[in-house]
């Protein structure tokens, strides 16, 4: 290796250095944020080392011309490595996205019956299951959206963003339609669900916090969460698709 290519190579492990070093705290938030809606069995390191890579493929890939700072775009990779990471580990089981599915078709034909929120006793029978695994079932789902979710999205072109430069109009009117018919349909959910839901999503709280602010154990936020999930997937159907290509695999 010549003296030039040495000196190259020296400068792009140093730069990838100072990146780390100074976004490390950025991945280890994104992390924790991210394992508290995963089961125990994920590991907090593995989803950091995880974003660790996708810090560095954004650090080598950035362009400040496309006007995100480099914050946003580092984002979005980091959270993307993550969520790759778990797919891998295929810690969802199919049966959490088909009882999901099914739950939330009763939720839908109760509501359509009834002309109002269903509640969880009424769901559970007519599941013919009892209320306490109703209840587990809930936290299943809240804890197992989080893939299905952005499955969705990513069909849908904004993890793209980063990698491509920017959505085609066709994604930027999907995306476009599908916030609008999300905005409506959490803006109809029950108070306490719509809560739950802008405190964790926009507020960026964890269920332990959240519960403290409500007065409830994690367990019964992440029962809320679930039912909310529930609600929003029987009403807007976002989540079959990825669901279906989880069982086909």
């Amino acid at each position: 290796m010549n003296t030039a290519a040495a000196q190259y190579k020296a400068v792009q492990r140093s730069s990838a250095n100072d990146c780390v070093a100074q976004h490390a705290d950025l991945v280890r938030r994104i992390a924790h944020h991210l394992a508290a809606r995963l089961p125990a069995s994920v590991e907090v390191d593995d989803l950091i080392q995880a974003g660790m890579i996708g810090l560095l493929e954004a650090s080598r890939s950035y362009d400040a011309e496309q006007g995100a700072s480099f914050e946003t775009f580092a984002s979005i990779r980091i959270r993307g490595a993550m969520i790759d990471e778990i797919r891998r580990g295929d810690w969802v089981p199919r049966s959490v996205h088909r009882r999901a599915r099914e739950a939330a078709a009763t939720v839908r034909e109760i509501e359509q019956r009834t002309g109002r929120a269903a509640i969880a006793t009424e769901v559970a029978a007519a599941m013919e299951m009892p209320l306490p695994e109703y209840l587990r079932l809930l936290e299943d789902a809240a804890r197992g959206q989080v893939l299905s979710l952005d499955s969705h999205i990513d069909d849908h072109g904004e993890p793209n963003t980063a990698r491509t430069g920017g959505p085609s109009p066709e994604q930027t009117l999907e995306r476009a339609e599908f916030r609008q018919s999300l905005v409506k349909a959490i803006g109809q959910l029950p108070e306490r669900e719509q809560l739950v839901l802008s405190m964790y999503y926009e507020k960026e709280l964890n269920l332990k916090e959240i519960g403290a602010v409500l007065g409830v154990s994690e367990s019964r936020v992440c029962q809320i969460h679930g039912q909310a999930m529930l609600r929003l997937r029987g009403r807007l159907d976002i989540f079959e698709r990825a669901d279906a290509g989880l069982e086909d695999e």
